[in-house]
């Protein structure tokens, strides 16, 4: 389990392709490798990955390698990852480690896309493109965890087709700790939604569904001519984080 704190940047030193396998070494951030071992996990750009090999003589190791599968690769960015690529990484969670961000699992559940960036005075703003039907988890003043970054959703707006996007906001200790500073328009990144939403939302579907059968096509043809959705419908009570 990871927190979703990212605790460095590091860096892809080199990489190794064999048939269904790539192998990363990654240079890591200052300090992260203390206590590292060989089997420790490390949430890499928010996807969890088994360090198989720690490079680095007396001390902290400074690099680590890691292998990554090729439905791994086709699932994630990490395919398309050179030598001198910047990625977010966080160590696995210890018990009792106070939790800043929310329980994530390093399990993506889908890539999407910055479809705008803006730079107000002392802010930094994504606007992230979702695809469907990924949208209905996502809402306004929720976590959600991009790249392994635990965040809250400043603003949420849904398409009837079940896509729609998100805006973050980001503080300049975040920039300073993320590589969200380098993130350009079209920029793919991972998704990973938070679990307790996924359930409420997904248990009030099935209830409703239930319930209504063949006059759901019809309830939700309603409330999109009154802008609204089944998914507000399962919006589930949500404090904001400071």
């Amino acid at each position: 389990m990871f927190t979703g704190i990212v605790q460095g940047i590091a860096t892809v030193r080199s990489i190794t392709d064999r048939p269904g396998l790539r192998s990363f070494t990654l240079a890591l951030p200052p300090g992260f490798g203390e206590g590292l071992a060989t089997g420790a996990s490390v949430a890499v750009d928010g996807v969890c990955l088994t360090a198989t090999r720690l490079h680095g003589e007396g001390g902290a190791p400074t690099a680590a390698d890691f292998d990554v599968m090729q439905q791994s690769l086709s699932l994630t960015t990490l395919g398309g990852l050179q030598e001198g690529s910047r990625i977010n990484v966080e160590r696995a969670a210890k018990d009792g480690a106070e939790i800043g961000g929310h329980p994530l699992s390093g399990h993506v559940d889908f890539m999407a896309t910055v479809a705008e960036v803006r730079r107000p005075e002392n802010n930094h703003v994504l606007k992230i493109a979702v695809p469907a039907p990924w949208m209905r988890y996502v809402f306004a003043k929720g976590y959600i965890a991009v790249n392994g970054a635990s965040l809250t959703v400043a603003e949420a707006q849904r398409q009837p087709d079940g896509s729609g996007s998100f805006e973050v906001w980001l503080i300049p200790e975040t920039l300073r700790m993320t590589t969200f500073g380098e993130k350009t328009e079209g920029a793919r990144v991972h998704i990973e939604i938070e679990r307790q939403t996924q359930v409420f939302v997904d248990t009030v579907r099935a209830a409703i569904e239930e319930r209504l059968g063949p006059l759901l096509p019809a309830l939700e043809q309603l409330l999109q001519q009154q802008g609204g959705s089944l998914a507000e419908l399962a919006r589930p009570a949500a404090l904001p984080r400071q």
